[in-house]
């Protein structure tokens, strides 16, 4: 078995993972193992009852002895095939069942993560371990349920059976069984490793195309489809390669087993003469060479799964690794549901720090942001603006200090209820595939079409969304690319005003709005949303100029605060900020 970096077995963390999510299927389980048990008493029974045939009926030529025990074999026969479609039934409904649960379960822990757990692992791997590993996990099941219970009796029963039809050939058991197990077990070992480079290799290949689909513009843009080409074409030729070379292994596997197999049928038939010259009877020898077969058989079976299980070992500690990662943003047990909604934010001594980093991010950060205020927050790119405003939804939490809204430290508030007073437009914006509709519902799925076109005519979208054939029912495509970067941040704002909550954050969600259409959305804003407050992430200066209060950042501390005209005389950052806009505007 092989270690992790945590020092246990990777097949210790498969079981453990099978333990907890096949637990609510115990009775299909029994079931499957019921059945599995009764096909292959079933299937060592035939061997006997066909050397009874062979040595008193047909040898005899009692043909009523015949009919008898042809008939029993006919009904155990029925019975082993019903038996064997039961268990594979059952046994796929289970293995079915667990996949479900276990993307379930991977998607549950994920959306609980904050951005720094989703950050550490990464989109392209989270999609991997949701939908191949799974597909691993399952398919292991899906042959244990199949093999796993049938493999042992089959094995065990075959060589009982086969001693008390003759002991003088049992030699022959003694020398095919290692060599089965030692040729199968080297081709083993070899494949454990590329099983392990295999998955990785997969996370690559879905980090590669992921990033071309979304960066098609840019790579079309700077003329690098040819780079790109050859970016995936490497990353899919190792992964090819690993698949080849375990295909390779693999694809000796079954001429092994069929050397062994046949080798050792000739050796039965060769020295079972000599005992059939010694007085052993002819079905005797017929039924020692089917529960040979039946033996080796069992053995290859174990040793498919044995195959089949590394590469599950490898993809259930994937997904361990994700369903036992504890998010650093814990909710609270029983959290504060009722809020002032006065919208109310203070920031007291809040430190931000990332796991390792020399110093952090944000520091010292005290500010108090009154009900209905307009905040604006400015600074150079990498000042921790982002981070400031992240800290409000959690989607980090502070290392230092506290986060208040309502009064209320964010931590002790439930999710539900924190969330519900908060509109983000990100400073990506998002849109989901669906309609115009869809997407501004999105906060609140009961919002009527007046609501909507309300929301759209303050975010200045009415007029494109109402240009559109289908109107509200306009098609969004995955991420609305099928809409310009300023439509996409209209709808955003459109999709937060429709929420109507106590306080909006906007991250730099004005820029890619020309200067007149950024004026009167701010003057609509203003006029809608007057009772709610509004925290402004802004680098353009127009943006932020009537603010109650701008907050200047810089290395993540606050270096001025106050008014424009009052920032003009105090911080000289700030002065900068405004100068270089003002030669930039000059030159333009």
């Amino acid at each position: 078995m092989r270690a992790t970096a945590n020092g246990k077995p990777v097949e210790q963390m498969l079981f453990r993972l099978l333990s907890v999510y096949l637990k609510p299927y115990t009775k299909l389980l029994l079931a499957v193992a019921f059945f599995q048990m009764s096909q292959s008493i079933a299937s060592l029974f035939l061997p006997s009852l066909n050397a009874d045939i062979i040595d008193n009926g047909i040898a005899k030529g009692d043909i009523g002895h015949i009919w008898v025990v042809g008939g029993l074999m006919l009904g155990v026969t029925f019975v082993q095939v019903a038996c064997a479609l039961c268990a594979v039934y059952f046994g796929a409904k289970t293995a079915m069942s667990l996949g479900r649960d276990l993307r379930a379960g991977i998607f549950h822990r994920v959306s609980l993560f904050s951005e720094r757990e989703v950050a550490s692992f990464g989109a392209p791997t989270l999609i991997t371990r949701t939908t191949n590993d799974v597909q691993q996990v399952q398919m292991f099941v899906l042959m244990a349920c199949t093999m796993f219970i049938s493999a042992p009796i089959l094995a065990v029963g075959g060589v009982i059976m086969a001693l008390q039809q003759d002991v003088g050939l049992s030699w022959l058991m003694a020398v095919s069984v290692p060599i089965l197990l030692i040729a199968i077990g080297f081709l083993i070992t070899k494949m454990v490793p590329q099983f392990q480079r295999m998955q990785k290799r997969i996370d690559k290949v879905n980090q590669v195309l992921r990033e071309q689909l979304t960066g098609i513009r840019v790579i079309r843009a700077f003329v690098r489809e040819d780079i790109e080409s050859k970016r995936f074409e490497d990353a899919n030729s190792e992964l090819t390669e690993t698949a080849l070379s375990v295909g390779r292994y693999f694809a000796l596997m079954f001429p092994i087993v069929m050397v062994v197999l046949n080798v050792s049928s000739v050796a039965v038939i060769w020295f079972g003469g000599f005992r059939v010259e010694a007085g052993m009877e002819v079905g005797a020898l017929v039924a020692y060479l089917s529960y040979l077969l039946q033996i080796l058989m069992a053995v290859m079976m174990a040793t498919f799964i044995g195959v089949i299980l590394p590469r599950a070992a490898v993809s259930g500690e994937r997904i361990q690794e994700v369903v036992q990662t504890e998010t650093t943003v814990l909710m609270p047990l029983n959290g504060i549901t009722e809020l002032s909604e006065t919208g109310s934010v203070e920031f007291e001594n809040v430190e931000f720090s990332y796991p390792g980093a020399a110093q952090p991010v944000l520091h010292d950060l005290n500010f108090s942001v009154h009900a209905g205020q307009t905040v604006a927050i400015i600074g150079s790119t990498g000042s921790g603006k982002t981070t400031l405003v992240n800290l409000l939804p959690r989607l980090f939490d502070a290392t230092g200090g506290r986060v208040l809204i309502d009064g209320a430290d964010v931590r002790e508030i439930a999710p539900d209820t924190l969330w519900g007073q908060i509109g983000l437009v990100p400073q990506k914006p998002y849109l989901f595939t669906g309609t115009v509709a869809s997407n501004l519902r999105y906060g609140k799925p009961d919002a009527s079409d007046d609501e909507l076109w309300q929301a759209l005519e303050t975010a200045q979208a009415a007029a494109f969304v109402a240009g559109l054939p289908e109107g509200l029912q306009a098609p969004i495509s995955q991420g609305g690319t099928n809409v310009s970067g300023g439509q996409r941040q209209r709808l955003a704002i459109a999709r937060a005003l429709v929420k109507a909550p106590q306080l909006y954050v906007f991250d730099d969600s004005f820029s890619a709005l020309d200067m007149a259409t950024d004026a009167r959305l701010r003057a609509a804003l203003a006029k809608e949303a007057s009772g709610a407050t509004k925290i402004i992430v802004a680098q353009r200066l127009v943006s932020i100029i009537d603010a109650d209060l701008i907050l200047v950042l810089e290395d993540g501390a606050i270096v001025g605060a106050g008014k424009h005209e009052q920032l003009l005389v105090d911080c000289p950052t700030y002065v900068e900020i405004v100068e270089s806009q003002m030669v930039q505007g000059g030159r333009a």
